[in-house]
């Protein structure tokens, strides 16, 4: 029996998930380039990503109708039930019967062949369960602790729940992890605002509904992923007209309120999105773009060819280490490696990969980081530190200690620089606090989260 396109691409991105500790979006990319029809992009899309943001609810519903522990099951045979359960608990016009079938045949083309009749077994009586199909509520037991019962309700580990609960509040926690469970904004950076009338003529012929951007003017976003995704996008991405970039990355560069002529520092650029930024601003400056990784500075400067950045010199070095620089520089952007808790419904693989004892490690990488971008921090020039997270030993605590080596630095407001390029009806207030730190929130700003302190350097005497 012939097992649908869409099914068979997101089960094999989900094992190479599994297998492989890939990102979803890359797995399921390359799949989706050589084996699936244009026509099954958006399903395929859809399945992944939808298994790994409920993972936890759907093996909460397995466990009931499974007579074993899932740990016990072979890993292809529990991502085959996932994928079935998903589509039966939120996809509405898949028919069930199809859905149990195809995992079934899903399981025997991983050559699990014995686990066939389980699978089949555990499918239909979950597909005859009332409490499958939305908007069922799942019988939880009545006296379990409010962090663990939006863990398993909304789909996140119970750690992090109680994290943000202590951050934010039930109500933002619950807002937070509803958004993390949905689709993100597809959004595009226009670097030259110039040409944005003819980006959007050249978009009119795709599927695509191009909507204005929600704080930027040289932004827009993408609604409605066509029959075969992105691919409507290529020539435009090709020829760096756009770039796909989340808003809230895209303000972060702004941040660093580069000046022509400046000399610029960007500590950690791969893929070199912010760096394209800050290269267009520094017009005639120099923009010295470093990362640890060689095969991720190829990507960046093939992105920088495609924006013909030519002012933007590469280098690859441990930025936790002093940096064998002699310059110093008028702006520096420290775009620190993190845990990523501000993109988990981009990326929603993470938040099953991510434990709380990672959290020190990577506090102490973004330390070394943000303490030697300093170091190379010209009087009176000003450093952006920034991650994509949304914990606070990635964010303020790491500002506060580095800031104690440096006790001339000071953290300053970002608003001024940002409001040359915001949308008119846009007040920026709510995106810094009474300390100046830059926080965006996925179910406040509808962005991903990142967080983004702005110090300055004491000008010389």
């Amino acid at each position: 029996m012939k097992i649908s396109p869409a099914r068979e691409a997101a089960f094999d991105a989900l094992c190479r998930v599994e297998r492989d500790a890939a990102f979803a979006t890359d797995a399921l990319g390359s799949l989706l380039e050589s084996t699936a029809k244009r026509a099954d992009a958006a399903l395929a899309t859809e399945l992944t990503l939808g298994v790994l943001r409920w993972q936890r609810l759907l093996d909460f519903f397995l466990e009931r109708f499974t007579k074993q522990p899932l740990a016990s099951l072979d890993p292809e045979v529990l991502l085959a039930l996932r994928l079935a359960i998903y589509q039966l608990r939120f996809l509405t016009r898949v028919p069930a019967a199809a859905a149990v079938n195809d995992s079934v045949q899903l399981v025997k083309r991983a050559r699990k062949s014995s686990a066939a009749a389980l699978v089949n077994a555990v499918l239909r009586r979950a597909a005859r369960d009332p409490h499958i199909r939305r908007p069922a509520e799942p019988l939880l037991p009545p006296a379990l602790p409010t962090a663990e019962r939006l863990a398993i309700l909304l789909s996140h580990p119970t750690w992090m729940v109680e994290r943000w609960l202590a951050q934010y509040g039930e109500l933002a926690t619950r807002e937070l992890l509803e958004a993390n469970n949905r689709a993100p904004r597809l959004s595009a950076a226009v670097l030259d605002p110039g040409c944005l009338p003819n980006i959007r003529l050249a978009l009119a012929s795709t599927e695509f509904d191009v909507a204005a951007g929600r704080y930027l003017a040289s932004a827009f976003e993408l609604r409605g992923l066509p029959r075969g995704g992105i691919q409507h996008l290529r020539d435009e991405l090709r020829l760096g007209r756009m770039i796909l970039q989340d808003e809230a990355s895209q303000l972060i560069p702004l941040l660093a309120d580069v000046h022509p002529g400046q000399h610029v520092l960007d500590l950690c650029a791969a893929p070199g999105g912010k760096t394209a930024r800050l290269s267009r601003h520094a017009g005639q400056g120099i923009v010295v773009a470093c990362d640890l990784h060689l095969h991720r500075l190829r990507q960046t400067r093939e992105l920088m060819a495609r924006v013909s950045a030519a002012n933007v010199c590469l280098v690859a070095l441990d930025a936790t280490r002093p940096l064998p620089l002699a310059a110093q520089f008028d702006r520096i952007l420290v775009d620190a490696p993190c845990s990523g808790t501000g993109t988990l419904a981009r990326n929603p693989e993470i938040r099953w990969r991510l434990k709380p004892e990672d959290l020190p490690a990577l506090a102490a990488k973004q330390k070394a980081l943000l303490s030697q971008g300093l170091a190379q921090l010209a009087p009176g020039g000003r450093s952006v530190y920034s991650t994509c997270s949304l914990e606070p030993e990635e964010n303020r605590q790491v500002v506060a200690a580095v800031l104690a080596e440096f006790p001339a630095a000071r953290i300053v407001s970002g608003r001024p620089a940002l409001a040359p390029h915001l949308l008119p009806r846009i007040d920026s207030t709510g995106l810094f606090d009474t300390q100046g730190y830059f926080q965006t929130l996925p179910g406040r700003d509808a962005t991903d989260g990142f967080f983004a302190a702005v110090i300055e350097a004491p000008r010389s005497s």
